[in-house]
């Protein structure tokens, strides 16, 4: 189906030489928190040491994954989207953009995007698309934005309105100008009707706690970490209509019942340090 896939995933020794499996990764630990078994010894002592240190780290590392299926199952629904470039993609799990999209729109298409060698070897279980869509994956940076919008384009008609999916990737990125150049980039090569999903770790005096599990991590892990605050994390959406609620807590973007921590009556969820927004290009 994908030969670009095929030419990567078939050449299992020379992946699986790039993973450092002595120094603990995000994308590893990510996998652990949310239940995968994709991690190793090291991302597991690495994972419980941050949560000691910010024990409701795995509710956000949750709702970052459940704001991911309600933007994309609103986005193949009530917005009529039927393209997805995923950047970012992290270790596939339940609930992958491509099977959220296409039991909306069995006709949805679907790029994945990551540089993780671990993601690699298992990108097959993101290839298995609807007999009517079709899903891709790519070997690039986030940086590498001329290269993922060439090789996209092979799949993504990208004169058609395409959601851009950035969800835990742009934290990577430590220059605040170079991020948000590098997301207008992108979405400047989208038509009009295209929509940026954006979630981002926050930095906030209310959660000291977060800081702490940072700078942890930044100490001990790969790749490192930048938080920026709700303010510095809105102006990715410039010139960009955002839809409600807004840039929120991805608990508070259209919950649903029975999704993380429970509320009291009539209040809102509780509160994550992970923050989302989708918006719409005019």
């Amino acid at each position: 189906m994908v030969s670009k896939v095929t030419e990567y995933a078939d050449d299992s020794a020379r992946i699986l030489s790039r993973i450092d499996t002595s120094r603990p990764h995000t994308a590893r630990i990510w996998n652990y928190w949310t239940g995968g078994k994709d991690n190793y010894p090291v991302d597991r002592e690495a994972g419980d040491q941050i949560r000691n240190l910010h024990p409701g780290i795995v509710d956000y590392a949750m709702a970052d994954r459940h704001f991911l299926g309600r933007s994309v199952h609103h986005l193949a629904g009530e917005a009529g989207i039927r393209q997805f470039l995923d950047i970012g993609t992290g270790l596939p799990s339940a609930d992958n953009t491509h099977e959220v999209a296409q039991r909306v729109a069995p006709d949805a298409r679907v790029v994945y995007v990551d540089n993780d060698p671990l993601v690699l070897a298992h990108a097959r279980a993101l290839l298995t698309s609807s007999p009517e869509g079709r899903t891709d994956y790519l070997d690039a940076d986030l940086r590498d934005v001329d290269s993922i919008l060439e090789q996209a384009a092979k799949t993504l008609d990208l004169s058609e309105p395409v959601a851009l999916m950035l969800l835990g990737v742009v934290i990577f990125i430590g220059d605040d100008e170079e991020s948000r150049r590098i997301v207008r980039r992108l979405m400047d090569a989208l038509p009009s009707g295209s929509h940026l999903v954006l979630s981002h770790t926050i930095t906030s005096p209310a959660m000291p706690e977060v800081d702490q599990a940072v700078a942890f991590w930044n100490e001990h892990g790969t790749p490192k970490l930048t938080q920026r605050t709700p303010e510095q994390i809105v102006r990715y959406f410039d010139g960009l209509e955002l839809l409600e609620p807004g840039l929120v807590s991805c608990t508070r973007w259209r919950p649903e019942p029975g999704e993380g921590p429970e509320p009291g009556e009539g209040l809102e969820p509780e509160e994550v340090a992970m923050y989302c927004g989708v918006a719409r290009k005019p």
